[in-house]
């Protein structure tokens, strides 16, 4: 069996109408997607927390999906009456064959080499390194699959600086990878906690795959308790305001790891830290740092 791809270029104001229209109209599914993407003209729509984007591409991509005996242009003429509109887009139709499409996505996914003694192996495949720390870990709905560099770079500081029986706390754990990570590397009492429940969830998911006991919950649940290590792998703005409750979990002598951070942020968020603790810059990777430091 093979699926009909429709797509056609809009605007901003038109293209989620548009979607809406056309599954109502019997498309299997819709999406939109900036039509300037991988040119000096891409326009980024999400930022970080408490910064604000225009929603919407003005430049748009409308990509639906037809069942193999769909009438493209009939649907589309559908949608546009629906929504008002006095002629149909140009559109293009592509045949998608049916494909094993786990398969597909799973071929996507390689285990991913931290250092020597360190990678990061989905499922379902086999360790190209059996006797190092093996991380079984899936991409899904959390953040942090080991593929970006400041998860790499957290990790990294982590071999590092872990010391067998050391307290850790993951704060904005998404996936868990760095809590999960620190135990295997021989961390003692290991917790995380993020804002999103879902986060927590696939945490507590991939500790138990992983055989690590490690304590994860969602910032509707108090963390207590100081720390010989925080790491915190979000986002500068996140970063800047909850600064007080980070260092407030590192205990005096205990070690802080921020990342999430670009070069030109660095000054500040150090600028900002420096009022519980002195940070420096630990690694760089790409555009991206680490700062590190110890609570006096």
């Amino acid at each position: 069996m093979a699926w009909q791809n429709v797509s056609f270029l809009t605007d901003a104001s038109h293209a989620e109408p548009l979607c809406d229209a056309l599954m109502e109209a019997g498309a299997l599914s819709a999406s939109i997607e900036d039509a300037d993407a991988g040119t000096p003209d891409e326009q980024p729509q999400f930022g970080e927390p408490g910064s604000v984007n225009s929603p919407g591409w003005q430049h748009s991509r409308v990509v639906a999906l037809l069942e193999p005996d769909a009438d493209p242009a009939a649907l589309l003429g559908e949608a546009a009456v629906a929504i008002g509109l006095a002629a149909v887009p140009d559109f293009t139709v592509e045949t998608v064959a049916e494909q094993n499409w786990v398969q597909l996505t799973q071929s996507q996914f390689d285990p991913i080499r931290v250092s020597e003694r360190l990678w990061i192996v989905p499922s379902w495949h086999d360790s190209p390194d059996p006797a190092a720390i093996n991380l079984i870990l899936d991409p899904g709905m959390a953040f942090g699959t080991g593929s970006h560099p400041t998860t790499r770079l957290c990790l990294e500081w982590l071999e590092r600086n872990i010391i067998p029986a050391c307290s850790l706390l993951d704060y904005g754990c998404g996936s868990g990878i760095l809590a999960i990570a620190a135990a295997r590397l021989g961390a003692g009492r290991v917790a995380g906690v993020d804002i999103d429940p879902q986060a927590v969830e696939a945490a507590n998911a991939n500790a138990e795959r992983n055989g690590v006991k490690a304590l994860f919950a969602d910032s509707a649940e108090p963390v207590a308790g100081e720390y010989d290590v925080v790491v915190a792998n979000i986002l500068s703005n996140p970063l800047r305001v909850l600064a007080p409750a980070i260092c407030a979990h590192v205990r005096s002598g205990g070690r802080l790891a921020l990342s999430g951070i670009l070069r030109e942020q660095a000054e500040e968020i150090i600028g900002i830290y420096a009022q519980w603790l002195p940070l420096q810059v630990a690694d760089v990777r790409e555009d991206w740092v680490c700062l590190a430091g110890t609570k006096p």
